[in-house]
């Protein structure tokens, strides 16, 4: 069976913000590493780990949810994390070309309620579900140590990547034929050789054969 090869990162846009059309492939949890302020039009620029040097620039509605659901001072909002996803619904200009919407936040413990305008004079509620904990991501010193294919296999599943890069790397590592360095001639030998054949007319039997 060949490896899983995911094409998703093939198709990301290539733009100094994330976009909708990064989430094509499907949501992603993301973790908030700074804050700052951005332009008149887009306010807001929310650092992430998952997308170095390209901010999430939420829109209104969704900074409306981020101030209702994790209060209105942005520093506090360093190592939470959120869900974001593709709406195709949303539109620009009476278009329909798609937007980002958060559907899960940490640090809340029940869903939360955000009325929100839809159109012009017409609200509609918006859910944001609590996003549950999980489990740390594996750090580089035990991804380098693992020696637990099955264990590499799951942190890789769960990984962001450039986790997965690095996992990668420790299973092929892992996989490689086991070699040992001659004492007397310094060549390096594969530790568990093939047999060598037996000589012509050689008993298969004796010294230490089958019996």
């Amino acid at each position: 069976m060949s490896d899983d090869f995911d094409i998703s990162p093939t198709i990301e846009p290539n733009s100094d913000q994330i976009g909708a059309d990064d989430l094509i492939a499907g949501p992603r949890t993301v973790t908030v590493t700074g804050i700052k302020a951005g332009s008149v039009e887009q306010p807001v620029q929310i650092e992430l780990a998952e997308y170095p040097k390209r901010p999430y620039r939420p829109s209104k509605s969704m900074r409306r949810v981020l101030v209702q659901c994790w209060g209105s001072d942005g520093t506090q909002y360093i190592g939470r994390r959120m869900t974001l996803y593709r709406d195709p619904t949303i539109k620009y200009g009476g278009i329909a070309v798609g937007g980002i919407r958060i559907s899960h936040l940490s640090h809340i413990d029940k869903p939360s309620i955000v009325p929100l305008t839809v159109a012009r004079g017409r609200k509609a509620m918006y859910k944001v579900q609590p996003l549950l904990d999980e489990p740390a991501a594996p750090t580089m010193t035990q991804i380098s140590q693992c020696t637990d294919l099955d264990q590499l296999r799951t942190w890789w599943q769960q990984a962001d990547p450039r986790h997965r890069d690095l996992i990668k790397a420790r299973v092929d590592d892992l996989q490689k034929p086991a070699e040992v360095v001659d004492e007397q001639t310094g060549e390096v030998q594969d530790a568990f050789p093939e047999p060598a054949a037996p000589a012509a007319g050689a008993d298969p039997w004796a010294e230490g054969g089958a019996k």
